[in-house]
C-alpha cells in the first residue's frame, strides 16, 4: 500500500456464499476506484474459504488489492494479495507470525487499536500499514471518534508507513480522517441500500476523499 497525498478507499465485505457481495462491490467499482478489499469472516469467527477465493479472485481481476482478515495460511493458500490483522493483545507477534506464513511480497498490515506504543512498534516491525479503529462493543462512539482522529494525526505528522482509518461509519466521519492525514479508509457497503443505489453512495464517497492539501 502506497503512501501517497491522495486518500484511498478500502471497502470491508463479509465472505458469504453466493454472487450478491461480488455484485454489490461491482457496483461501487462503477463510481470510484477501490484500493483495497478486506475479505471478513460472515458471522463468525473462520472464513468460508470458497466465498472468500470468489471475493480473492473478483477483486484481482478488477485491480483491486484483495486482504483476508485475520488467517494468513488462508491468504496464502487463495493467492491474496495479503493479510489484514484485528486488533490484538499480542499484536506484535501476531504480525510476525503472519509475516512468516505470507512473505515479504505480501502486504501485511494490522489494527494498532488505541495503543501508540503497538502502532509505533508495528511500524518498525515492518508492517505495511498501520490502522486505527474503533472496536463494535465501543458505547461511547464519541470519545472514540475523536480519539481515532487524533491518533490519525500524531502518526500522519511523524511516520511514514501508511495510516489506515478502520470502522468508519460514516462520509462525514471519512472526510474528517482525511483530513486528519489518513491514507487510507476502510468503511462496509451500506447494508440498507439497493445495490443500485450503491454507484451514488459510492460517488459521494468519492467527493469526499479529496486530497487533503487542496482541502487546507
Amino acid at each position: 500500500m502506497a503512501h501517497e497525498n491522495q486518500s484511498k478507499l478500502c471497502l470491508v465485505v463479509e465472505a458469504a456464499n453466493g454472487e450478491d457481495t461480488s455484485r454489490r462491490v461491482g457496483a461501487v467499482l462503477q463510481s470510484v476506484d477501490i484500493a483495497v478489499l478486506f475479505i471478513s469472516p460472515a458471522g463468525c469467527a473462520q472464513h468460508n474459504a470458497a466465498a472468500a477465493r470468489q471475493l480473492v479472485e473478483f477483486a484481482q481481476s478488477n485491480g483491486v488489492a484483495a486482504l483476508v482478515e485475520n488467517d494468513a495460511q488462508l491468504a496464502r493458500a487463495l493467492r491474496a494479495d495479503g493479510v489484514h490483522l484485528s486488533w490484538a493483545k499480542q499484536a506484535v507477534k501476531q504480525y510476525e507470525e503472519a509475516r512468516q506464513i505470507v512473505g515479504n511480497r505480501c502486504i501485511v498490515g494490522a489494527d494498532a487499536g488505541r495503543s501508540r506504543h503497538d502502532a509505533t512498534t508495528l511500524g518498525e516491525a515492518g508492517a505495511d500499514y498501520v490502522g486505527f479503529g474503533i472496536p463494535a462493543d465501543v458505547v461511547d462512539r464519541e470519545t472514540a471518534s475523536a480519539c481515532q482522529l487524533a491518533l490519525i494525526e500524531w502518526w500522519s505528522e511523524i511516520f511514514e508507513v501508511p495510516c489506515v482509518a478502520l470502522d468508519v461509519a460514516t462520509l462525514k466521519d471519512a472526510k474528517a480522517l482525511v483530513h486528519a492525514g489518513a491514507d487510507f479508509v476502510a468503511l462496509a457497503i451500506p447494508a440498507d441500500l439497493a445495490i443500485e443505489q450503491l454507484p451514488r453512495w459510492a460517488q459521494d464517497l468519492a467527493d469526499a476523499l479529496i486530497d487533503r492539501e487542496a482541502a487546507a
